[in-house]
């Protein structure tokens, strides 16, 4: 069984990993040969637009799947030609859309906060006139981890916002909601699916810093209303693999944000803390293997490291506590890394994690004093 997978992050890195264990051989594609990935794995250093490289992945795999969603439709496409690509090119163009994806979530009967298509400086006023502020004007594609938006809270952020991006855009209203949740759901080959239990998910600076599974006012009420939209999204794209789909807590149910069609970093917390990962599943999945159980093993967090590494023996000093780094040079606002803790109970969870985010903020705290 051959996997290739486009692009060697550090998402590339770990689906190689995951396949070490089930014998699966993995090619990336990618245009550095110093990517993440490339201590566990072949790397095939090329480009997403050339077709001799695309077609040197197709006659090397089984199946090609990819590691984010800015991989150039085009040759995804290209690719399902010649060889089953999973998640399949509709899912990549449906998610790398802001304005296709929500009116796709609403097409399905997933309600999502207000929003409207801009693509003017004068449409830009006049749906702030309509929707309100504060808003968050997004761009529809390129945009992650916080990159491609601006949040508009007076008339007067409204030029400046528009001036920063100048590209075709998404406003969409921000809403008072209690929390960020997010579910991770695999579908199947022959669609079988499965879904992890809902995390809460916390963020710095437009980035994920802190994942928690199960959340923690878990209820079945909540995981069920979240099951049922992912189960709606996979189908609708005839989808194979994992999914992440972001949500909106908001008056006792929940509001679509947005997807990702592969695997998540709301998900890494899969690795030490369900008894399949996220990554192997994914695997499981696009080769047409049973999917593994989705169940916790007890109550997990896992933090980002961003930016600066903290003490490594600081971390592992705490029960429990599993470090995965990415190979990574320390530079401003990337993901270097992440910790996963696992606990018995909540309670305990909390008090390790806390622990986890005091070491890690020390380091950050450090690294802005010797700047």
């Amino acid at each position: 069984m051959n996997v290739g997978i486009l692009g060697g992050g550090q998402l590339g890195r770990m689906l190689a990993l995951a396949g070490h264990a089930l014998g699966i051989r993995t090619l990336v594609l990618e245009n550095s040969a110093e990517c993440p990935a490339v201590n566990v794995t072949d790397v095939l250093v090329g480009a997403f637009e050339n077709r001799g490289d695309l077609e040197r992945i197709a006659a090397a795999s089984t199946v090609v799947t990819y590691e984010f969603e800015n991989v150039p439709i085009e040759a995804a496409r290209y690719l399902a030609q010649r060889v089953s690509v999973c998640p399949p090119p509709q899912a990549l163009e449906c998610a790398q859309d802001r304005l296709i994806e929500k009116t796709t979530f609403q097409s399905l009967g997933i309600p999502t906060p207000q929003f409207a298509d801009v693509d003017s400086i004068d449409g830009l006023r006049e749906a702030v006139a309509r929707i309100g502020l504060p808003a968050v004007l997004k761009t529809r594609r390129l945009g992650y981890d916080g990159k491609g938006q601006r949040v508009l809270r007076a008339p007067g952020d409204v030029d400046v916002a528009w001036a920063a991006l100048r590209r075709a855009h998404d406003l969409g209203r921000v809403c008072a909601f209690d929390r960020e949740v997010a579910i991770i759901a695999v579908r199947s080959r022959d669609g079988s699916h499965a879904f992890y239990p809902l995390v809460e998910t916390r963020q710095e600076g437009g980035i994920l810093h802190t994942a928690i599974a199960p959340e923690p006012r878990w209820s079945q009420a909540l995981q069920t209303n979240a099951e049922t939209y992912a189960m709606r999204l996979l189908d609708h794209l005839d989808y194979v693999g994992v999914l992440a789909l972001e949500l909106f807590e908001h008056n006792g149910g929940l509001l679509g944000n947005e997807f990702a069609p592969r695997v998540h970093n709301s998900g890494h917390w899969t690795i030490e803390g369900a008894e399949t990962s996220q990554f192997e599943n994914h695997l499981r999945a696009i080769l047409g293997l049973p999917l593994g159980s989705t169940a916790a093993i007890g109550h997990v967090g896992m933090v980002n490291l961003i930016g600066t590494l903290p003490p490594i023996s600081a971390i592992l000093a705490i029960p429990h506590a599993r470090v995965h780094l990415y190979g990574k040079r320390e530079r401003s606002g990337r993901k270097l890394g992440h910790v996963t803790v696992r606990a018995e109970n909540g309670a305990e969870l909390i008090v390790r994690l806390d622990r986890v985010i005091a070491v890690v903020k020390e380091a950050e705290r450090a690294a802005e004093i010797a700047d």
